[in-house]
This record gives structure tokens, C-alpha cells and sequence, in this order.
């Protein structure tokens, strides 16, 4: 069992946990994820590693409260236990050296997005980064990101922090400004369709992280498959990342879709038994 050290609310339904797991803390890279559960009988989660601390022993996640899991996984506090964590899994980000990158971050995606843009930056390469939100709540890790970046643009939809407009806004200002040699975006599946979009219009060769439909991830269970250049690929053991301008979003989006109505429910059943116990 893993123990939370530390715990903190970016918001309301987003939770960062910083968690005890030596062995995976030295083992990660980036683009890692690992699977936890609550409890004996709690379902798997996949979760991408924001960031690790190889001296402390730990490993940090970011957690959106969306369903039951989830929101069982935010409850736990400083000093709980975790019942099982299991990682690094899925495959490396392939980090080089490559010139000017566009780094682009949807809502709860910054989290595993900063590794990223961490190493890019490590390696030598100019990035830029673009954070989007609904809202200036509802940005976040912007302190972190900003450690690796060479400049930040910050989008959110209302105009309640940096510039109104969406994060396809932001993108193309920088790619009509200067040439990018690689692009790489995380967030809603929504977001990294039009972003995706954005930039082959640029021709700027892009890789899109789907970690938002892993479930069970092993390849067993057959919830994360997608279409990519034709090809049916398992996003937890052939990615998470894929060349976005080959990813099939619009089946993507169709599979995230399916089971909305029971998630929505089972959340409604938890927090009535909850309140009524």
C-alpha cells in the first residue's frame, strides 16, 4: 500500500495527491502512467504521472473528480493509504532535440503535459506553451510550467485570465509568428481534435496524448482502442501517445460518449448512499 503525503484542491473537483512509491519514482519518464485502486473491490484507474521525486521516493498525480472512482481517490487524505498502485506504464514520450515545440495544455491535460515540456526543455529545444481553461480557476500548475518554458500564453474562454479565446487561438498566433518544428497537446478529447486540426493546417507534425479513455490498462479489456492511420491501436500499451493527425477523434469522442448516463448515475447512487449512511 502507498501512503498520500501530501495533498492539495487546485479546485473544487481537481485534487493533486503526492504519493509514496520509491520504485516508481525512479523508474518514470515521461509520458508514464500508472493504474490505482481504493479499496479491495475499487475499480482500476489510469492515472499519468505529473511529476516524481526520486530523492523524497514519491510521485505526484492530478486527479479531476469524475465519477465514483475518482471521487473516492480525492476523499482520501495526508496519511492514508492507497490499496494499489501499479506503474510506470504505456510507452516513453520520445524525447529529442527537434528545434521550437508548441506545448498545449486543455484543463486537467497541464498535469501530464509538464513532464513533458520538462524534458523537451531539458533536451535543448525552445518551448512554448499554451495553457487553456473555461476559466482562471481552472488553470493550473501554471508556476511549474513556467519553469520549463520559454514563453506561456494563457487562454481561457470567459477572458478571466490572459487572453479571451480558445486554445487553438493561441496556437496560431504563435505558428503564424514562427516556424515550430513539433507540436504536442493534451487535454479533452474535443480540444486535441481542433488542435490537431490547427496545426496540420501548419503542417507542424504533432503527437496528442489520449490518456482520458484508458481504463483497465493492460490491453485486456478493449475500452481504450481507437483508429490511427487505419490501424486499431490499445491507447495504454501502444501509447498513450499517438501522431495526432492520424487519430480517428470523432470515434475517440464516440467511445467516450457511451457510457456517460451510467457513470452519471453510479455517481448519484454513491453520494445518496453516502449522505444517507
Amino acid at each position: 500500500m502507498n501512503k498520500i503525503v501530501e495533498k492539495e484542491f487546485f479546485s473544487e473537483n481537481v485534487v493533486r495527491l503526492e504519493i509514496e512509491a520509491p520504485r516508481i519514482a525512479k523508474a518514470r519518464r515521461a509520458g508514464h502512467f500508472v493504474i490505482v485502486k481504493v479499496g479491495e473491490t475499487g475499480e482500476r484507474i489510469p492515472l499519468t504521472i505529473a511529476s516524481a521525486d526520486p530523492v523524497k521516493g514519491t510521485i505526484t498525480l492530478v486527479i479531476q473528480r469524475v465519477g465514483v472512482s475518482s471521487r473516492r481517490l480525492t476523499e482520501l487524505n495526508v496519511g492514508d493509504y492507497i490499496t494499489d498502485l501499479v506503474g510506470p506504464l504505456g510507452e516513453a514520450t520520445h524525447i529529442e532535440k527537434v528545434g521550437t515545440v508548441l506545448a498545449c495544455g486543455g484543463g486537467v491535460g497541464v498535469a501530464p503535459l509538464l513532464p513533458i515540456v520538462e524534458a523537451l526543455k531539458k533536451a535543448g529545444n525552445k518551448v512554448i506553451t499554451v495553457l487553456a481553461a473555461r476559466n482562471k480557476d481552472l488553470i493550473i500548475l501554471e508556476d511549474q510550467i513556467r519553469q520549463f518554458s520559454d514563453e506561456v500564453i494563457v487562454m481561457t474562454d470567459d477572458g478571466s485570465y490572459g487572453q479571451k479565446g480558445l486554445v487553438t487561438d493561441g496556437m496560431e498566433a504563435i505558428m503564424k509568428r514562427e516556424k515550430v518544428d513539433l507540436s504536442v497537446v493534451i487535454g479533452p478529447a474535443i480540444m486535441m481534435k481542433f488542435a490537431s486540426l490547427a496545426t496540420k493546417k501548419y503542417e507542424v507534425p504533432t503527437i496528442a496524448s489520449l490518456n482520458t479513455i484508458m481504463v483497465d490498462g493492460t490491453g485486456m479489456c478493449g475500452a481504450c482502442r481507437i483508429t490511427v492511420g487505419g490501424k486499431t491501436k490499445f491507447v495504454c500499451v501502444d501509447g498513450p501517445e499517438f501522431d495526432a493527425h492520424q487519430v480517428d477523434f470523432d470515434e475517440m469522442l464516440l467511445r467516450l460518449s457511451g457510457y456517460k448516463e451510467i457513470e452519471k448515475q453510479a455517481e448519484q447512487d454513491y453520494l445518496y448512499k453516502k449522505e444517507n449512511k
